[in-house]
């Protein structure tokens, strides 16, 4: 992905430079992000953590665990704070596997999906706060389940399906 200046160093959009004032009119400035994690977790058998959500966007599909990062809260700690209200799991956070931007009207989520182990590989999942189930899927579940838009698409590209 490619990121673009909005804001020229002489100030003023980039974007709006030359436009008249009818088009200026209409230009619309870009939503603002909401800036988000999500946890790619696995269990000792490869298969990866999913939640199916419990409030919109999305609701009743199946995504990673994660949300929103709160105000004065690290990434990393909202990885933890997330996996935790939503599946019950403790989980220590590695490297980031990949990042993507997902327009919902008026704001763009600006998601960064973090690899995780679990601090117990036995523990066992149980849903709450915006999940209402949670499951560790194997390929042929995750084939089944009905998925955020271009999640299994993205996994795909970043190699964190489950084998």
């Amino acid at each position: 992905m490619v990121r673009v200046p909005l804001v020229a160093s002489g100030g003023g959009c980039v974007a709006c430079r030359g436009m008249d004032p009818v088009e200026l009119a209409d230009h619309a400035a870009p939503p603002p992000a909401v800036f988000c994690v999500g946890a790619v977790v696995r269990d000792p058998t490869g298969r990866l953590l999913l939640i199916r959500r419990g409030h919109e966007p999305s609701r009743g599909l199946w995504s990673l665990p994660g949300g929103r990062i709160e105000a004065g809260e690290s990434a990393e700690q909202a990885v933890v704070r997330e996996v935790r209200e939503e599946t019950g799991l403790e989980v220590r956070v590695g490297e980031p596997v990949g990042h993507v931007l997902i327009p919902a009207g008026a704001v763009v989520y600006d998601v960064v999906d973090f690899a995780c182990t679990l601090v117990e590989p036995g523990a066992a999942p149980v849903a709450g706060d915006d999940a209402d189930a949670v499951v560790f899927a194997d390929a042929g579940t995750l084939d089944r389940l009905a998925c955020t838009p271009r999640l299994v698409e993205t996994l795909r590209e970043w190699g964190v399906l489950p084998g």
